[in-house]
């Protein structure tokens, strides 16, 4: 009775599949790549789960590629793709759950779909763009540090969430090798990853970790701190990010424990060991070392790293670019704009951004003050008009839909700026 009830249930399936591949336009990679060549606004949504990309080894590299699992359609894709009339490809691994995420567009409203038939699997094997979900496979590092100037060294993080394929490394966990020994800047989300990052220090350098910096209190700033502190590092931080990490780090380390299983095993919270107000100073080997409170910006107890001779600034979470900046609700986005002041006067040449690869003072300033005042002044106008909060979630942010993060935190940006702004 169970195999007659199984093959029954096949045949539904298959027959429903087989109505919708009808009515579905498809493409196989050859045709993919021409479309690619002709509609510079195409979109590319991947309806995979993020594990699964990882485990077939990445997604296609496209500048306007989204990853919205099936399951979450309905609810995302509006906000990632606003505009009814673009072209859209959908795709999976192997045509299964793409069509059916092409047919729910059509029926969402949207004119030009397309279903990517021959899927990832054969994108992979013809050896076409791919962009990694995990840089450094051998690793619990999403990737490895890479040199930025003489001495001064990045490992980029993953610019989406923290999550348990990238380790909780989505943020640039950096170093100074001084030539007398090594400073850290952002502890790491966990105890292995903090690890992870000095078995690859140790093969650039012999010189001892003295110092680890937390650029503040969020956890994949601080985590990882008790693994430095069993290697004879000192703990340097705010004395704000003190307070956070007494107010917050148990259910900080909740959150990571469940979100990151068996990588999060060793982790415990420890307090910094050194703390500072406005300013400290390290001088260590060839390098001057300027720890730096600004003022207010994206958390409490926010700060940078100034190598003044490097002309460098490891700016943690006061600046981005590659990924869309988030408001907390403790984010105070006036501060910032005024403390931004600050930050461009120290004139560097070079940034490692808290997100995103290293950069310019200009690129930053482009995604992270130019975003805030642009939206800061659109509230402005809709306070002025005595405009509501849903007038908020509608400004048009679309300039900066190419950010990582974007559909995360488009509108939950402008709904906190509204809130923060209606009692300034």
């Amino acid at each position: 009775m169970k195999t007659l009830l199984y093959k029954i249930t096949f045949l539904f399936i298959i027959t429903s599949l087989s109505i919708v591949y009808a009515d579905v336009t498809d493409l196989d990679t050859k045709a993919l790549q021409q479309l690619i060549a002709d509609k510079p606004d195409l979109v590319i949504i991947d309806v995979r789960t993020a594990d699964e990309a990882v485990r077939l080894g990445g997604t296609i590299q496209h500048p306007n590629h989204k990853e919205i699992p099936r399951g979450w359609f309905e609810f995302r894709v509006p906000e990632a793709v606003a505009n009814k009339e673009a072209p859209i490809v959908v795709y999976c691994g192997t045509n299964v759950r793409s069509p059916l995420a092409a047919k729910t567009l059509e029926t969402m409203g949207y004119s030009k779909v397309y279903n990517y038939a021959s899927g990832f699997i054969d994108w992979k094997k013809q050896k076409l763009a791919i962009r990694s979900r995990d840089k450094a496979p051998q690793s619990m590092l999403y990737s490895l540090p890479v040199k930025v100037v003489d001495g001064v060294y990045s490992a980029i993080g993953e610019t989406g969430p923290a999550s348990y394929m990238n380790s909780g490394h989505n943020n640039n966990l950096s170093f100074i090798v001084t030539g007398k020994g090594v400073v850290v800047v952002n502890a790491g989300d966990n105890y292995l990853l903090a690890k992870a990052l000095h078995t690859e220090i140790k093969k650039i350098t012999n010189e001892p970790v003295k110092y680890v910096v937390l650029e503040n209190g969020q956890g994949h700033a601080m985590l990882g701190s008790n693994y430095w502190l069993e290697q004879g590092a000192k703990i340097v931080a705010h004395k704000d990010t003190v307070t956070e990490i007494k107010h917050h780090a148990e259910s900080v380390l909740s959150a990571m424990l469940k979100g990151r299983k068996d990588k999060g095993m060793d982790t415990k919270v420890v307090m910094p060991t050194i703390t500072f107000d406005d300013r400290m100073d390290l001088s260590l080997g060839d390098f001057t070392i300027e720890l730096l409170h600004l003022g207010p910006a994206h958390s409490p107890g926010d700060i940078l790293v100034w190598l003044p001779k490097q002309s460098l600034i490891i700016a943690g979470d006061m600046a981005f670019h590659q990924r869309m900046l988030p408001v907390f609700e403790h984010t105070n986005t006036a501060g910032w704009l005024e403390t931004w002041k600050k930050f461009v006067a120290l004139k560097a040449t070079f940034v490692i951004p808290g997100h995103g690869e290293a950069t310019n003072m200009a690129e930053v300033t482009k995604y992270t003050k130019d975003y805030l005042s642009f939206i800061r002044g659109k509230i402005t106008e809709i306070l002025d008009n005595d405009g509501e909060l849903q007038d908020a979630y509608n400004i048009d942010q679309s300039a900066y839909r190419h950010l990582a993060t974007f559909d995360l935190l488009a509108r939950q940006n402008a709904g906190r700026i509204f809130r923060e702004m209606e009692f300034e």
